[in-house]
């Protein structure tokens, strides 16, 4: 069984915790850096407020060693602001925190009046997926290496990078389980790969 940790510092991160619950997968929550001490198989980065996250990722000692968690493999899930978090650039913003996924992100993309809507799309073989934006940030382009695998008005809505997934929509608060289960058969991977290495 995978053991799935879920940055709860602030944002959407009990929603998180439900789906995977549901699929019978372990989580646990990361507040401080003890937190951290276990293996695990997984970083879940939420929405929420980026700039608020990053902060106190540093305030709280843990960006350091996650920042090179997800360097070294860690299979790592950033929806919305945890989209911002891994991006290398922001269109928008100088800031930028871990820096590791090769897209350029632009925070709260939609403006005012898109600041919340739903669709459905696909997401890679899978077809009539719920996709809840709120103040959403968009994906402007992306790099070497990057696997699309949600499009919608040519717009990328999902995307990977080997170990690191991200979604500028919110799949946790719809009932669909689609994209957490994607992101646990990465977990599953990256498990057995360690296994093997032991």
């Amino acid at each position: 069984m995978q053991r799935i940790g879920i940055l709860a510092l602030q944002g959407a991160f009990y929603e998180h915790i439900n789906h995977l619950n549901a699929m019978g997968v372990e989580t646990f929550e990361i507040r401080q850096l003890e937190d951290i001490i276990r293996p695990f198989d997984g970083l879940i980065l939420p929405g929420g407020e980026s700039t608020v996250m990053g902060r106190l990722l540093h305030d709280l000692q843990l960006f350091e060693p996650l920042h090179q968690m997800i360097f070294a493999g860690l299979p790592v899930f950033g929806t919305c602001a945890g989209a911002i978090l891994l991006a290398k650039t922001l269109s928008n913003d100088t800031h930028t925190w871990f820096q590791t996924m090769n897209i350029t992100v632009k925070r709260n993309a939609y403006g005012r009046q898109l600041g919340s809507f739903k669709i459905v799309s696909s997401f890679k073989d899978h077809q009539n997926v719920p996709m809840v934006f709120i103040r959403a940030p968009k994906i402007e382009s992306i790099g070497e290496n990057i696997e699309i695998l949600a499009m919608h008005n040519q717009t990328i809505l999902a995307c990977r990078e080997g170990n690191q997934l991200v979604t500028t929509f919110h799949p946790e608060v719809t009932d669909d389980l689609t994209i957490h289960q994607y992101f646990v058969s990465m977990c599953q991977a990256f498990q057995d790969k360690q296994k093997g290495k032991a």
